[in-house]
């Protein structure tokens, strides 16, 4: 055995070429002696309805729909930069400014300088226009009613002063008499012979001899106050006495500034009293075993209601003197208004001059001018968006000097498109409006509609074959999608729904005639004539022969089978029976 392998070693080329002719010879007597069985399997479809569409397809990139560079047209320096790469800007959006003082500085003066012009024309125009007249007319109707009004006012204002002062008299004379009893009067137990205002005096200084001098100080700026008070009392209740209604308005507004001035007095000795009081009380509760007697709460108590009197008709005088002060000052006021609104009236009446009318106007229409030049070059300080979209490229920051139309940035529409490069026989079959379906390399599982925006019209050639590109405009937006991804496009040629539909490989051609093959009752495959319309690469539209559920038969599969002779007797490697093998042909 060893020499057998031995030899086979070193004749490797010869051992070869027998083991090959021997394969050979033991193929073809195979199948000359056992030839296959072939067996034949049908595949059948159903007839269906449906859409059949007829597309062209092709591929190409991604582009925005418009793209501009950001040019600003005047030059300065960068003071603002409102947007970064990537935003989504709207139409007009501020995206750059420039430092424009001088131009800002040139609006405002033009802005002024047309104010002044179009008031002057105004002002010209004013007695020819009818609605300024009547309006002139009424407002000074208006100013002679309103002089009616304050006329009246002050009457009314004079009858409510009387009125007032006669409401105070009621409770000044009780005021003065009863601030006479407080001071003079003897209220004190056991001091039958020291008046009230004495005692006060005393009881201040014995409880606290320091301040001696500033209780005789508090004692006389009482009985100081009070007798003002009291003259000033005398005079103006004798005034009030001579006085009525029917007096002159000078005579009752002298009556009524002078009870004011009257009831101050005595509101002042009354305060001055009070506090005279309330300083003696604290003395001697803090410097003397001596107890407060109850009259000086009883006298405090007494004040406090004098107090609130003479506050309250104090409130209603000066209520008073101010209506009347207000009355007589927009009497003056309105009467000087009236004098200026005639004379107003009589210019408008007049009407103005053509040729001052015309000059005038002249120099508005410069002034809208200068203004509408100055705004402009303004606006050329500032870079807005053209169009709705996104920055794509930002060269400018905060602080860098920028030239007129040097560009600063780039600005892409958020509308996408795809452009697609197709031959001169496809592009012969599309038409602008036709949809289409788009998927792109980058991003799986994902297809989006699109339209076709435009068709060249004009080909590119380049290495002796003509292209055209056509544009698809996206119907919707995808932020995976960027500008300059690969796209594959098919484009809808024609659609037509509601059909019969087959597969166009179940559809032959024979005898001048279109069949197609189904099964008889025996399994037999028969012949079945039928009528095609349109078709696409993989659909063909059935117009008559079949009907709408009707089986076909799409696919035929020859399987070929191979089987071996029964082998028997066992040899060094045993027997059995052998299958052979089987071969599959489709068609």
């Amino acid at each position: 055995m060893q020499k057998i392998f031995g030899w086979m070693l070193r004749h490797k080329l010869r051992v070869g070429l027998i083991i090959l002719v021997i394969g050979v010879i033991g193929y073809f007597g195979w199948n000359k002696f056992f030839p296959p069985t072939v067996t034949i399997r049908y595949v059948e479809g159903v007839i269906e309805r449906g859409v059949l569409s007829t597309t062209v397809s092709g591929s190409g990139q991604v582009s925005a729909t418009s793209q501009v560079d950001l040019k600003p047209k005047a030059s300065g320096d960068v003071i603002a930069v409102n947007v970064k790469v990537g935003q989504e800007v709207k139409v007009g959006t501020l995206l750059l400014s420039l430092n424009a003082r001088d131009a800002l500085k040139a609006v405002r003066d033009a802005q002024d300088s047309l104010e002044t012009a179009q008031l002057s024309l105004a002002k010209l125009k004013a007695p020819t226009d009818a609605l300024s007249l009547l309006q002139s007319e009424n407002s000074l109707a208006q100013a002679k009613e309103s002089l009616l009004s304050y006329q009246n006012s002050l009457i009314k204002s004079y009858e409510d002063g009387f009125n007032t002062v006669t409401n105070a008299f009621l409770d000044l004379p009780t005021l003065i008499t009863g601030l006479d009893g407080l001071l003079l009067d003897y209220d004190f137990e056991n001091y039958s012979n020291v008046n009230n205002a004495d005692w006060y005096l005393n009881g201040g200084i014995n409880s606290d001899r320091e301040n001696e001098y500033k209780m005789r100080a508090y004692h006389d700026d009482v009985f100081t106050s009070y007798t003002k008070a009291r003259t000033a009392y005398e005079a103006s209740f004798a005034n009030y006495k001579t006085t009525s209604r029917a007096s002159s308005t000078s005579t009752i507004e002298a009556l009524i500034l002078e009870t004011y001035e009257t009831t101050k007095l005595i509101a002042d000795a009354v305060k001055n009293y009070s506090n005279f009081i309330d300083a003696v009380k604290d003395s001697i509760q803090n410097n003397s075993n001596f107890s407060v007697p109850a009259t000086v709460g009883t006298h405090q108590t007494t004040l406090s209601g004098y107090t609130g009197k003479t506050n309250s008709h104090l409130s209603n005088l000066l209520s008073i003197k101010s209506a009347i002060e207000t009355a007589k000052n927009n009497i003056v006021n309105t009467t000087r208004g009236i004098a200026e609104k005639t004379i107003s009236f009589a210019d408008l009446q007049t009407g103005p001059d053509a040729l001052d009318l015309r000059t005038q106007e002249i120099s508005v229409k410069q002034k809208q001018n200068a203004l509408l030049d100055a705004q402009i070059n303004l606006s050329d300080y500032s870079v807005r968006a053209p169009f709705s979209g996104v920055i794509a490229a930002l060269t400018a920051k905060k602080g860098d000097s920028i030239s007129s139309g040097s560009s600063v940035g780039t600005l892409i529409t958020t509308q996408q498109q795809a452009i697609i490069a197709f031959n001169e026989i496809d592009v012969a079959k599309v038409k602008v409006g036709q949809k289409a379906s788009l998927t792109f390399d980058a991003v799986e599982a994902l297809t989006i509609t699109g339209e076709v925006a435009e068709v060249d019209t004009i080909g590119a050639v380049t290495q002796g074959v003509v292209s055209y590109n056509v544009k698809i405009v996206f119907d919707v937006q995808d932020e995976r999608v960027k500008p300059g991804m690969t796209v594959s496009v098919n484009i809808i040629l024609a659609s037509k729904p509601d059909v019969l539909l087959v597969s166009s490989g179940a559809v032959k051609f024979g005898g001048g005639k279109n069949y197609v093959e189904q099964l008889d009752a025996t399994g037999a495959s028969v012949k079945k004539e039928v009528v095609i319309g349109e078709s696409n690469d993989t659909q063909t539209e059935i117009v008559s022969g079949l009907n709408e559920g009707d089986k076909i038969i799409t696919q035929t599969i020859s399987l070929a089978v191979t089987t071996a002779p029964t082998a028997t007797g066992g040899g060094g490697f045993g027997g059995s029976n052998a299958a052979g093998a089987a071969f599959r042909v489709l068609r």
